[in-house]
């Protein structure tokens, strides 16, 4: 059975926004979730047990304590959930999740901030645009965050997301961003958290430490993208242009 399970207190957000890292290509969702949930030192508050989730267990370096693949953090300070994720997901659990995460989205009552990577080999700076569901675009309109230039498709759980946030006219916003289309790229991160995150939800966050350990970051997440990219069954989250999806 499907359930969020809640660990600690309860906590009273007035109207939180929900940050998305599940692991897609060049991990820049997974890279700016776990970068933000470390900055903002966000107290682990819920557990996600959606069907089709792997049942593991995660342990930590000098930490005896198990944990699922699959959380949820909050900092009731700025109002934030984040949602971390160690796993990819397969093919076929991508519409439970998306369909169990969305309850709890408007359960909390939550703006959710779905984050991707479109593969580009980009050159100084990568762009980055955002999309959005419901009345979400106000939050894009406000902080000048560009449209995309062409027409495009974002496959994976945080298409899923989308898809369901779409057709149940939930107010969501999606941040996409070029990135390495092979390798964990922290630099497309540190744009996705500086340029649209960070506005967002009002926050300062800084991402010198993302770009100064780029070297380290990138090696250190290079083994999970190589799974998932040996992973056939697992849906990686990313955007693409619409006529290379059809």
């Amino acid at each position: 059975m499907s359930r969020i399970r809640v660990h600690g207190s309860t906590v009273d957000l007035e109207e939180p926004a929900l940050v998305e890292g599940f692991p897609g290509v060049g991990l820049v969702g997974k890279i700016a979730t776990d970068h933000l949930i470390d900055q903002l030192e966000m107290d682990y508050h819920a557990s996600v047990h959606c069907e089709g989730l792997p049942r593991i267990g995660i342990y930590r370096k000098d930490r005896s304590t198990i944990q699922p693949p699959v959380r949820i953090y909050v900092s009731e300070v700025h109002d934030l959930f984040a949602l971390q994720s160690d796993v990819p997901i397969s093919s076929q659990a991508v519409k439970t999740v998306a369909d169990c995460l969305t309850s709890w989205v408007v359960d909390h009552e939550a703006t959710p901030l779905y984050l991707s990577g479109l593969p580009t080999d980009w050159d100084d700076q990568p762009d980055v645009f955002g999309v959005s569901t419901g009345d979400g675009g106000v939050h894009l309109e406000k902080h000048g965050i560009d449209a995309p230039s062409e027409d495009g498709v974002v496959s994976g759980p945080t298409g899923a997301l989308l898809n369901r946030a779409a057709e149940l006219h939930v107010d969501a916003v999606g941040l996409v961003v070029e990135c390495s289309p092979q390798f964990p790229d922290p630099k497309a991160a540190s744009v996705l958290l500086e340029e649209t995150l960070a506005p967002i939800v009002d926050i300062d966050v800084d991402v010198d430490e993302l770009i100064d350990r780029a070297a380290e970051i990138r090696e250190q997440r290079e083994a999970f993208a190589r799974r998932m990219r040996e992973m056939g069954e697992a849906e990686s989250t990313q955007a693409q242009p619409l006529r290379m999806y059809q």
